[in-house]
């Protein structure tokens, strides 16, 4: 079994591949989660599927273990099996999960969010992030009594979005004449585009890309001039680049916020935040209920979760370990003169990015040549640093002596245009995020 150190071998996955030969057929796709299915890790080199983790550390099915900083997608905020959040589930269990009645976690938590999030004048629970996305959306053209919605990011598998991608399949196209997409940082292109059918305006506050000229309080001030709500889409900021998310960190209060993943630190719950008078609506008017709403394990996960991040200033730790691994990637690739590859994104969450301009050569494959060395010298690697309060000094430090032993692999494969050929398995493929019908534009009204 391969452990965190440069190990001779590519890991033994034989436990893997005889659990996924069992799932063929039986699981469409494979896996409940894109970005954790086997479409995104180099084919025949990279385990399957996770048994165990704690801390920053993951082992997998066959007993392999490695340096994690992909967090569970997003959500692990805090570590894996972290003892204050698990000792609260516990506590909770012993009382009882989901209950007849609302549990009084249900307003504590709210109150607590309230007490940090800028704009929570009101709180609504669920389980999923595009659970309260749509709720959000419906909410907005209520209250609005508009139909059209202006996007920019990734928001959920519910129709009212994934019709504006390339897996469209399914949708009506009533809902996708609903839904059009802007360009981030293009403030010019967002007032091309709103117009006075256009419910609201949900974003991602970031995704990799700094916001510019301030774009974000530009977006605030075309949605106040046109009558449309302003929703911000916190799944990746919120809890992580400041306590009370992007809103807190640009200053700037959206009419809406959708929050889930870093919340309970692996636990479902997500949440919508709003002014009180749009969150009313919901009283009756706009139907938002679910029977897992309140389920307490999660709530009492999310309270722990939220009290460690607040009184342990988790996002100055996320954003200072971070910036060790996108300072230090940038300095090892600037020193072999490898101007295409760079580490960027705010220091919480980075991207490692390949141009295959400067480059001559296949992105993905790139991707998948330092996936695949980070995956044999013990690091779980997709691309990305989603870094969480446990990892480590000592992580940080022996990740970057991985870069310095495989970006000179790299260097090599592109010199010699030839890195297809270093691949021991077959390369990850490419998600749908870049769509065919992408910038689309309502049409204005006559």
């Amino acid at each position: 079994m391969n452990k965190v150190k440069f190990n001779e071998d590519f890991p033994d996955i034989t436990e893997s591949n005889k659990l996924f030969k069992r799932s063929k057929g039986l699981i469409p796709a494979y896996t409940q989660t894109l970005a954790k299915g086997p479409t995104q890790w180099i084919k025949g080199i990279a385990p399957k599927y996770l048994k165990k983790g704690r801390g920053s550390h993951v082992w997998d099915a066959d007993g392999n273990e490695y340096i994690d900083y992909t967090m569970g997608i997003g959500p692990v905020v805090l570590g894996y099996c972290y003892g204050r959040v698990d000792d609260a589930i516990r506590t909770q269990l012993e009382d009882g999960i989901t209950f007849s009645m609302m549990h009084p976690l249900e307003v504590e938590l709210s109150e607590k969010i309230r007490s940090i999030v800028p704009n929570a004048e009101s709180v609504r629970f669920s389980k999923t992030g595009c659970d309260v996305t749509t709720a959000a959306v419906r909410v907005a053209r209520a209250f609005t009594r508009r139909e059209k919605v202006l996007c920019c990011g990734y928001h959920g598998w519910h129709d009212w979005y994934i019709g504006v991608t390339d897996r469209d399949a399914g949708i009506p196209a009533a809902v996708q004449d609903l839904t059009f997409t802007f360009n981030y940082n293009d403030i010019e292109n967002l007032k091309q585009s709103i117009d006075a059918d256009t419910a609201c305006v949900i974003l991602e506050p970031f995704v990799f890309e700094e916001a510019k000229n301030d774009f974000l309080k530009e977006v605030q001030e075309v949605c106040r001039k046109n009558g449309s709500l302003l929703i911000f889409d916190e799944m990746w900021t919120g809890f992580r680049i400041a306590v009370g998310g992007a809103q807190e960190y640009f200053g700037i209060k959206p009419d809406l916020a959708c929050f889930s993943k870093a919340i309970a630190n692996g636990m479902p719950l997500s949440v919508l935040t709003g002014r009180e008078d749009v969150m009313r609506l919901f009283d009756r008017d706009v139907f938002f209920f679910t029977t897992f709403g309140g389920e307490a394990l999660s709530l009492a996960a999310g309270m722990a979760t939220i009290n460690e991040i607040s009184e342990k200033n988790v996002p100055e730790f996320l954003s200072m370990q971070g910036k060790k691994l996108k300072d230090g990637y940038n300095k090892i690739s600037a020193g072999l003169g490898m101007d295409y590859t760079q580490c960027s994104g705010y220091n919480c969450r980075t991207i490692i990015t390949f141009d295959p301009f400067k480059s001559g050569c296949n992105p993905l494959e790139m991707k998948s040549l330092v996936q695949q060395e980070m995956i044999k010298n013990g690091i779980l690697w997709s691309g990305f640093h989603n870094m969480c309060f446990s990892h480590s000094d000592e992580d940080a430090e022996y990740t970057l002596k991985c870069y310095e032993k495989v970006l000179p692999l790299l260097k090599k494969a592109v010199d010699d245009k030839k890195v297809a050929e270093y691949l021991k398995g077959e390369p990850v493929e490419p998600v749908f995020r870049k769509t065919s019908n992408f910038n689309l534009k309502p049409k204005k009204l006559q």
